[in-house]
C-alpha cells in the first residue's frame, strides 16, 4: 500500500475525491490517499507543497504556476476543472458600495499573498482598467476572517468563489456587486517533484481513479442534493453550478499555460517566465 497525502479547499469541486476515498476506490488500487482540507486556499497549498506537508494539491491554476516560477519544486500533472472559476466580488451588506466601480480605491481582503483572492484582484482591476499598482491588500486568512473584516469595515471587498459564498449573500452578511471569471481552466492537480520521481505509477493510478470519477460525476443519482447538503447550498444553486462546471481528464496544454503566464507577467505578479516543460509533468 502506497500512502500519499493530498490537500485541497473544502469546496464542492472536490467532492469527487471524497466519494472516491470513501468508496475505497483508491485503497482497492493499493493507494492510501489521505485528504486534508485547506480553507486558507492556494497560498497555503503552495506552502504545503514546498514544505512536504502534502504530496498532491488540487490547486488554482494561476497560483501554482506563479509559485513554480518562484521555485516551488512541483509540477502540474493535469487539469482538474476545465471551466473557469467564477469569482464573486463581495462587499459587506451594509456597505455604501453598490457597483464594481465604487470599490476601485477600496482595500482588498485576501486569504494570503499568492492566493486566488490576491491574484484575481489584479485580473479584475485590469479588466476594469484600474491602476493595478495602487491595489491595497489585507490578509484575512479564511472566509470567516473576511466576514469579520468586511463587517467591521477594516477592508472593503473580498473575492471568493461565487457559489460557496452565496449562503453569506442569502443571509444578508455579504452583498455581491459583480463577478470575475478566470480566463483559464480553474483547478489543476500538482504533485511534488520528489513524489513524481519516486512514485510515478502510484500517481498514475491516482489520476486514473479520479478521472473515472469526474467523467461520470454529474450522472451520480441525486448528486445535486448530496452537494447541497454537504456544502450548505440551495439545490437550485447547485444545479446552476453543475451546468457551469466541467471537469477535465487531460494535461494542461501549452497554449493555456502561455496565456496564464503571459497575464501574470503583464500584471507584474511574476518577474521571470519559466518553461512549459518546467511546470508540467
Amino acid at each position: 500500500m502506497t500512502t500519499l497525502k493530498i490537500a485541497g479547499v473544502p469546496e464542492h469541486f472536490n467532492l469527487p475525491w471524497h466519494l472516491s476515498i470513501n468508496n475505497n476506490e483508491f485503497s482497492n488500487k493499493n493507494i492510501d490517499l489521505k485528504w486534508t482540507d485547506v480553507p486558507e486556499g492556494t497560498g497555503k497549498l503552495c506552502q504545503m507543497l514546498r514544505n512536504g506537508d502534502t504530496d498532491i494539491a488540487v490547486i488554482l491554476t494561476e497560483g501554482i504556476i506563479k509559485d513554480i516560477a518562484a521555485g516551488n519544486h512541483s509540477k502540474i500533472v493535469q487539469v482538474y476543472v476545465a471551466s473557469p472559476l467564477i469569482w464573486g466580488i463581495h462587499v459587506a451588506a451594509g456597505s455604501p458600495y453598490q457597483t464594481i466601480e465604487d470599490i476601485q480605491k477600496g482595500k482588498v481582503a485576501i486569504s494570503r499573498y499568492g492566493s486566488g483572492s490576491h491574484l484575481m484582484a489584479f485580473v479584475n482591476a485590469e479588466n476594469q482598467g484600474w491602476d493595478t499598482s495602487k491595489l491595497d491588500f489585507e490578509i484575512i486568512n479564511t472566509i470567516d476572517g473576511a466576514v469579520e473584516s468586511l463587517t467591521k469595515g477594516n477592508t472593503d471587498y473580498f473575492m471568493w468563489e461565487r457559489f460557496m459564498t452565496k449562503p453569506l449573500v442569502d443571509k444578508g452578511i455579504f452583498r455581491r456587486v459583480g463577478d470575475c471569471p478566470t480566463p483559464w481552466p480553474c483547478f489543476v492537480i500538482a504533485v511534488r517533484n520528489e513524489i513524481l520521481e519516486n512514485n510515478p505509477e502510484a500517481i498514475g493510478t491516482v489520476l486514473e481513479v479520479i478521472n473515472n470519477k469526474t467523467a461520470s460525476f454529474k450522472n451520480i443519482e441525486n448528486i445535486d442534493a448530496v452537494l447541497a447538503d454537504k456544502y450548505n447550498q440551495k439545490v437550485e444553486d447547485i444545479r446552476e453550478w453543475l451546468k457551469l462546471t466541467e471537469w477535465s481528464q487531460t494535461k494542461l496544454n501549452k497554449t493555456t499555460f502561455d496565456k496564464v503566464q503571459d497575464q501574470l507577467v503583464r500584471l507584474q505578479i511574476i518577474e521571470n517566465k519559466t518553461s512549459y516543460e518546467a511546470v508540467t509533468g
